[in-house]
């Protein structure tokens, strides 16, 4: 979808610092461009996709100089995370918006589940958004900014041969309504949770995808950009905290 196709402006978020992590693809690139394009300026953080984030980089680059920031980060590693955090907040003195949207996701069924597996499972989706939310306070609270998380619709419904992953998304979206309590007034908290918007990079045959389009109401997948929109909405508007919104074309609702 066209980022002209929504009302914004160049300066709807003019001098307002965004930092995203897992922003250089898919559901990632989505928010940095729309951010970017209503006048952001991006701290966009990439784990092994460099060659994305560069190319992402350079596309904003020629729209508006000097506005995006790449950051490399193992977000499981606390070292990483805080130092990528003290980078992040020196380049332009201030931070508006976290957006926790890097995530790990993979099957692993009860039988098969590792010691492993938890740990990477929970380390990513958990435990790197909580200390990066601590670690990233402070600053929000001087600019009243938000931290919008993005949960799954799998946090209430659990996926099968998905426990660990679908528990860890559970835990966040408790973390979200913590979180709201915690550091509000200041700063707003919420959540987003996608249904059937990308396919797993991993393979999933096409009638597993049909299946799961079918049980939407609008019976269509979604599209990034939905998600997309959403956190523009979540980081434009001024009184809704603690929530979770799902964007999943009904699918939430179906039994």
């Amino acid at each position: 979808m066209d980022i002209s196709a929504v009302f914004i402006t160049p300066t709807t978020l003019s001098e307002k610092v965004a930092l995203i992590t897992g922003g250089g693809q898919r559901i990632g690139a989505n928010i940095t461009r729309i951010l970017h394009a209503a006048g952001a300026n991006i701290i966009l953080h990439y784990r092994h996709s460099r060659t994305e984030a560069l190319a992402l980089q350079e596309e904003l680059h020629q729209q508006r100089a000097d506005s995006v920031v790449l950051i490399q980060a193992e977000l499981q590693d606390l070292q990483s995370l805080q130092s990528a955090i003290s980078k992040a907040l020196s380049v332009w003195n201030r931070l508006d918006i976290l957006i926790n949207n890097a995530s790990l996701f993979y099957p692993a069924p009860v039988a098969e589940v590792t010691e492993k597996h938890w740990y990477e499972l929970f380390d990513t989706n958990v435990k790197a958004p909580f200390f990066l939310a601590q670690a990233t306070a402070s600053a929000l609270q001087k600019t009243s900014g938000c931290i919008i998380n993005i949960v799954d619709i799998h946090a209430e419904r659990p996926l099968k041969n998905y426990p660990v992953y679908s528990m860890s998304k559970a835990s966040i979206a408790m973390m979200t309504k913590s979180l709201a309590r915690e550091l509000g007034p200041e700063i707003r908290v919420n959540g987003i949770s996608p249904g059937a918007i990308l396919w797993p990079e991993n393979d999933m045959d096409e009638v597993t995808q049909q299946r799961i389009v079918s049980r939407t109401f609008l019976k269509r997948r979604g599209e990034p950009f939905d998600i997309a929109q959403m956190v523009l909405y979540l980081v434009t508007t001024q009184y809704i905290t603690g929530q979770i919104l799902a964007v999943d074309g009904g699918r939430s609702l179906n039994s």
